[in-house]
């Protein structure tokens, strides 16, 4: 079965900064990754290379970073008073997950003030060409559920 929108695809996944060593992977955790094909819920690159690929397929797929996580914006910085960091030690460069309006999101410290912290926005990704190996493990029909909610339900995937 080939990989098409509203299929469920389980796939392993290593990615890298384009010519560098992989800096994560599902491996790691030893669970695929488990999506709802055509639903961005991976970036654009990276489904456009999976489209038509089929259980057992694996390849290798290189993302420009405008079809990854976009190319940086300058001045796309923003000054958070200290306390929405908790009790976690700060060091410009680090990279911290904050709970934003628009849910969590991953930023980079720039500068640790006595009460204020100067994060830059853009994803950590932003601006990287990436590479990515792909092995597809499964790829089956959607259930009406799944389609209804949005994402996968059962193994790799949502649990309610």
């Amino acid at each position: 079965m080939k990989i098409e929108k509203d299929r469920v695809v389980r796939f392993h996944y290593a990615v890298a900064e384009a010519g560098q060593a992989p800096m994560e992977s599902s491996k790691d955790v030893g669970e695929p990754l488990a999506i709802l094909f055509g639903h961005g819920q991976i970036i654009p690159g990276l489904e456009k290379a999976m489209e038509g690929r089929e259980a057992g397929d694996s390849f290798k797929a290189a993302v420009t970073a405008a079809e990854a996580y976009g190319e940086r914006r300058e001045g796309l910085t923003q000054r958070i008073p200290k306390k929405h960091f908790g009790e976690q030690k700060l060091a410009p460069g680090m990279q911290v997950v904050l709970n934003t309006n628009f849910g969590p999101r991953a930023v980079t410290i720039e500068k640790v003030g006595m009460s204020v912290v100067d994060v830059d926005l853009n994803h950590p990704m932003a601006g990287k060409d990436l590479e990515f190996d792909i092995e597809v493990v499964d790829v089956r029909e959607a259930s009406e559920e799944e389609l209804a909610h949005g994402h996968v339900h059962g193994e790799g995937g949502h649990h309610h």
